[in-house]
């Protein structure tokens, strides 16, 4: 183990990318979204920034990858900004225990999703930022871009398109809470917001970098403020708990760190005061998660002693 005092993450990464080549192809592609099928489960890229902003990579760490669920974490951060605790009435802050668009729960908990990263909940908080800003994808592309200094960040709209074409379950689940009174703005509006949002493609050093709130306790990459101190604490919390969905004790377990995954094979995680993380690979285990970018975070908290526990 490296002490946090002497700690230099570019050797680190390179053991970590070079212990994950040496391991066979695990997982698969998420082939439910045929854009995203074609992947090769192989790539590999990881990232480090630190709170100054110094970003240390490698592999595939600057090629832009679908976001996806990850981007979940950015929504809430923007709406629990700007409305505070009334959000929590509509969404709440345990874990499901149940896949991530699962239908199960909504009926006998009256419409209330059990937190923002399943679906459900994602629908609820994209719904409501939109209700706030006009253009809820717009407005998370706009802090995706600032904060990681990458003005070329876009959505993919073969990917939003695809997962349109797809959707019917989302399209369930958001016609199943407008039911409760839990959705404000038409679902086809929503559904169109909400695929747009998962559609951005940003890299492992994008998103590490734009994830670097969290790690500053709500403090942008500009110096300006965008989240109190406790607001950041709940969300990194919520991540640790609920950000890989019915694997989220694995996760905690294996990697001690909060953390978010989406479907394109990305995860981010978040050292608290100290830097924020993001690797990438393709393969999926059969809950979502990238296997190799759960078992590189967990050689990264092993090899720097880096957690929260």
């Amino acid at each position: 183990m490296t002490t946090t005092s002497s700690l230099t993450f570019q050797p680190v990464l390179e053991r970590i990318a070079e212990e994950i080549s040496r391991t066979p192809v695990r997982g698969r592609a998420a082939d439910y979204i045929p854009a995203l099928a074609a992947c090769d489960p192989r790539s590999f890229g990881m990232a480090v920034a630190e709170l100054d902003g110094t970003v240390y990579g490698v592999g595939d760490w600057r090629e832009p990858f679908s976001t996806q669920s990850i981007t979940k974490v950015f929504t809430l951060a923007l709406d629990l900004a700007r409305e505070g605790d009334e959000l929590w009435e509509h969404v709440g802050r345990e874990p499901s225990g149940n896949p991530f668009n699962s239908l199960v729960q909504l009926e006998y908990e009256n419409g209330i999703p059990r937190n923002p990263f399943i679906n459900a909940g994602a629908l609820v908080v994209t719904d409501r930022l939109h209700s706030r800003t006009g253009d809820a994808a717009g407005a998370l592309l706009s802090f995706l871009r600032e904060e990681s200094g990458n003005p070329e960040l876009g959505f993919d709209e073969e990917v939003a398109a695809s997962e349109s074409a797809h959707g019917d379950r989302n399209a369930a689940l958001a016609h199943f809470m407008a039911a409760y009174g839990n959705i404000d703005n038409d679902i086809p509006a929503l559904l169109d917001q909400y695929f747009r949002q998962c559609s951005i493609r940003a890299s492992c050093a994008d998103l590490a970098l734009a994830t670097g709130f969290l790690a500053r306790h709500g403090i942008r990459a500009d110096g300006t403020r965008l989240l109190t101190q406790s607001q950041a604490k709940q969300i990194n919390a919520i991540m640790l708990t609920c950000g890989t969905y019915d694997a989220a004790g694995d996760f905690a377990y294996r990697v001690g760190l909060p953390g978010k995954s989406g479907v394109g094979g990305g995860v981010i995680a978040v050292v608290p005061g100290r830097c924020t993380l993001c690797v990438w690979s393709p393969g999926l285990d059969e809950r979502g998660n990238s296997v190799a970018g759960v078992a590189a975070l967990d050689r990264f908290t092993t090899l720097t002693g880096l957690s929260v526990f």
